[in-house]
């Protein structure tokens, strides 16, 4: 019987994607409301895992890290077509160690993972039956996402997938190398999302359930809102609880990542891109960023230092955000070792501090460049990055402040004045990166209305 269902269900999903987008795209009644989405996003009770979660592993990664250059992008630029092509052909990552990667993930706090199933390059990290650019046809011949699956699932961890739209490989896509640039002879885009729907759906029969399908590569002309609300439909047919990014519409605007027209494109969550997000409470959105400079491995890359690292996790997370941190995996199969140890002391400020992050809301206060706060029931985690003078001046909160404590260790006064909320903390007890003032209000502070900072020490 179960598998007659899952069959009825294919075929109901099969249906919906062929019809229009009026047909299966259910609007929101107001499209004045640029935080409401349509009536087909994600439920509230589907959303709070990931809402709580705050800090997820991105991973990209293929034959590219061979050549150290940027996966999908220097196809057709810094290496030509034929050769990335042929990488495959001696892609033999034999220190790759699922489990390894997945505790890496967890023990830097993260919750989730999320890994590059296929880029706009078209090879994929498992042996689809769709192509035969895959990872069963390396040296390697091992499922990446098979490992990385049950891995996820024996250390507590939510496996995902990053999935691009465009596909400069395949040849029914119209679009190619470099960077989407030029055109193919004989393009196919109906047979196309074929290919498109058959692969998402052996990844969700084959790997799932999957926590998130993380979308790119919809901002060229071939793929259209219709196209991105008709997936969408399609793929929650097969897993109801799925969370979808923006990216499978065509609604976001640039890297900022914010969707335009929520009521008319479909997807869950905004996705800034190398930015922290503004303060955004009405929609979910999540910033994904690098550790160094590149999405996928290169020798000697830059990286962020701890501070920096620290700094944009509790900045998305004041703004109500998520933080999608991307590695590259070397060639040889391993994170490598400086980023994992960077990792590792994130993990180390989050054993310390979490209860300041995981679980919260943003806000009362907007975070500005020096200052983001938090929230969870009648708790406000004031976090100054910055010290601007001896004290910090804030506009007053609507409710008491019944109790103050340092969370970072040491002494705090606070004071609560007319138009005012002061606090002050000797110099011996300020941290480097993060001192968190830690607030008891009598009464929750999800009621109140964010706040607006505007003082000198708000220097943007």
């Amino acid at each position: 019987m179960l598998r007659s269902f899952n069959r009825m269900r294919l075929a109901v999903g099969a249906m919906i994607l062929s019809l229009t987008c009026g047909a299966t795209w259910v609007l929101a009644e107001s499209a004045d409301a640029p935080d409401r989405p349509g009536k087909l996003s994600a439920s509230e009770q589907d959303m709070q895992w990931w809402r709580e979660a705050k800090f997820g592993m991105f991973i990209h990664w293929g034959p590219v890290s061979l050549k150290g250059t940027e996966i999908g992008w220097s196809r057709g630029q810094e290496v030509p077509e034929e050769e990335y092509d042929a990488l495959y052909k001696r892609f033999n990552p034999t220190r790759f160690d699922a489990d390894d990667w997945v505790k890496v993930a967890r023990d830097a706090g993260m919750k989730y993972l999320v890994i590059t199933s296929k880029h706009h390059d078209g090879f994929c990290l498992w042996p689809s039956k769709y192509t035969d650019y895959h990872i069963g046809n390396t040296p390697f011949k091992r499922d990446v996402l098979r490992e990385l699956a049950d891995a996820c699932k024996r250390h507590d961890v939510r496996f995902s997938t990053y999935h691009s739209i465009c596909d400069w490989y395949h040849p029914d896509y119209p679009l190619g190398s470099p960077g989407g640039r030029s055109e193919k002879p004989n393009p196919n885009m109906p047979r196309y999302h074929e290919y498109l729907k058959n692969q998402l759906r052996e990844i969700i029969e084959n790997y799932g359930p999957i926590a998130i399908m993380w979308f790119d590569g919809e901002w060229e002309d071939p793929w259209t809102r219709e196209h991105g609300n008709a997936l969408y439909a399609y793929l929650k047919e097969l897993q109801p609880d799925l969370i979808i990014n923006n990216r499978v519409s065509k609604g976001r605007r640039s890297m900022a990542g914010t969707t335009t027209r929520p009521d008319l494109n479909a997807g869950d969550y905004d996705t800034p891109e190398q930015q922290i997000g503004n303060f955004q409470r009405g929609r979910p959105w999540e910033t994904c960023m690098t550790i160094c400079k590149q999405w996928a491995w290169k020798p000697d890359d830059p990286m962020k230092s701890l501070k920096e690292c620290i700094h944009t996790l509790v900045q998305v997370v004041g703004g109500d955000g998520n933080l999608l941190l991307n590695v590259g995996p070397m060639p040889d199969g391993r994170i490598e070792p400086r980023q994992v140890e960077r990792l590792r002391e994130i993990g180390q400020w989050l054993d310390k501090y979490g209860q300041s992050i995981y679980g919260t809301r943003g806000g009362p206060y907007k975070t500005t460049a020096h200052l983001a706060s938090t929230h969870r029931d009648n708790v406000v985690y004031v976090h100054v990055l910055d010290w601007q003078g001896e004290t910090i001046v804030l506009p007053n909160l609507p409710k008491k402040v019944v109790e103050s404590t340092l969370l970072t260790g040491g002494a705090v006064s606070v004071w609560q004045r007319n138009d005012t909320l002061e606090i002050a903390v000797p110099p011996q007890y300020r941290q480097e990166i993060n001192t968190i003032v830690k607030l008891v209000l009598d009464g929750p502070a999800g009621d109140i209305e964010p706040i607006a900072i505007e003082t000198p020490q708000d220097d943007e």
